[in-house]
């Protein structure tokens, strides 16, 4: 997910990944204004005027231990993770191919 002024990187992110990698995916660019948006590292490097995105799997509107004491290694899934990372990867490549 990005905002608005990164709806081209999100895009081009997501047609990599979904080219690449064998996993359910969703993108969007939102106004940075919307709850979530900019809830990660992305935001810094908005209000310098450059593109970002964030990966997420939208774990603090759905897992109910997300930065919680009870949130802990046991309860991640270590296939799908990789999967994700090693499709990341590909996209990182592809971007830099690219010259982006």
């Amino acid at each position: 997910m990005g905002d608005l002024n990164s709806g081209e990187l999100v895009r081009r992110v997501l047609l990599s990944f979904r080219k690449q990698t064998p996993f359910p995916s969703e993108g969007a660019a939102l106004p940075d204004s919307l709850p979530g948006v900019g809830w990660s590292d992305h935001w810094s490097f908005w209000q310098q005027g450059y593109p970002a995105l964030m990966v997420t799997d939208t774990a603090p509107f759905r897992y109910p231990h997300y930065h919680e004491p009870e949130d802990t290694p046991d309860k991640l899934d270590y296939e799908r993770l990789a999967r994700v990372v090693e499709g990341l990867e590909l996209v990182i490549r592809s971007l830099a191919s690219d010259g982006v």
